[in-house]
């Protein structure tokens, strides 16, 4: 046998129903003061405390990252140009012997 009872009550009137406590008025605390330590800390950032925290030590600013990106770069497309002027060479040699 399967029964079904379908209530309809505010959430206030089944906490009370049920015997649990109203919780509102300590949430309503919490968040306010959670709200006003958010505030405060966002007040306190600034753009480059948040990226000496971002960045990893070695690199402290964003320079250094740019740099080392941009030589990352260089030297990958040295070695590409070196292995495509190999490749080539290589190639004019083998047409030449024919």
């Amino acid at each position: 046998m399967k029964v079904t009872f379908n209530i309809e009550c505010t959430p206030e009137e089944a906490r009370s129903f049920l015997g649990l406590p109203d919780v509102t008025p300590m949430q309503e605390r919490l968040m306010a003061e959670m709200e006003g330590q958010l505030r405060t800390n966002i007040k306190a950032m600034n753009p480059e405390s948040l990226m000496k925290t971002w960045l990893p030590a070695g690199m402290q600013n964003v320079e250094q990252a740019q740099k080392m990106f941009w030589s990352q770069i260089q030297q990958t497309m040295t070695g590409i140009a070196t292995a495509t002027t190999g490749t080539m060479q290589a190639m004019n040699e083998r047409a030449a012997k024919k």
